[in-house]
């Protein structure tokens, strides 16, 4: 079953699932939804930006072994950081970047949620990764930004970035995820441990 506004009202209320919390969904002119809507919770982007570096091609040749991502294996040199102090990002045509949700979630044992991506953003060409948030995890969501269009993107700091639509599991798991998992109680951006 898919939680209401209603009864995503309740628990943030009083089981404190989201900080901060919106109670309501804001909109206006120039501002991209977030907060409380009918069946989810829209979340916020932060100022802070991890950017993907581009390789370094030689004679022609971009698969040198120094350019190569290994998710077994992250160089975190393959990355930089961007503060944009509450002005715009420019992420480049077809660039890459990481951020986080200015929201820390705290789920319950009985949810599972999906983070995907808004429409407005990719009706712009903005990819936004659908990840999961299982039973028991806490922390600020890390959030895969894609470029897929030739022009660069402006992402503003505070604008709605993606929904969070959760689900009452039809009993609680054996195993939720604690404090032995790797991502449990992220802050900020994380990098693939």
């Amino acid at each position: 079953m898919i939680l209401s506004q209603q009864s995503l009202h309740h628990r943030c209320k009083f089981q404190d699932m989201i900080t901060p919390y919106v109670d309501h969904q804001v909109r206006g002119d120039r501002i991209i939804s977030y907060g409380l809507s009918s069946f989810g919770y829209d979340v916020r982007c932060v100022n802070q930006f991890k950017i993907f570096n581009p390789p370094t091609w030689v004679h022609g040749n971009p698969y040198q072994p120094e350019d190569c991502i290994d998710p077994t294996n992250f160089d975190p040199e393959l990355v930089f950081d961007v503060d944009t102090q509450g002005s715009p990002l420019f992420l480049p045509g077809h660039g890459y970047a990481l951020t986080c949700t200015l929201e820390t979630f705290k789920m319950p044992r009985d949810l599972f949620a999906l983070v995907i991506g808004k429409s407005t953003l990719a009706r712009c060409g903005l990819l936004i990764n659908a990840t999961p948030l299982e039973p028991g995890w806490e922390g600020q969501i890390t959030l895969e930004l894609a470029n897929l269009t030739h022009r660069a993107i402006l992402v503003h700091p505070n604008m709605g970035i993606a929904q969070v639509v959760f689900f009452q599991g039809d009993a609680i798991p054996d195993r939720v995820y604690d404090d032995t998992r790797k991502y449990q109680k992220q802050v900020g951006i994380v990098l693939p441990r």
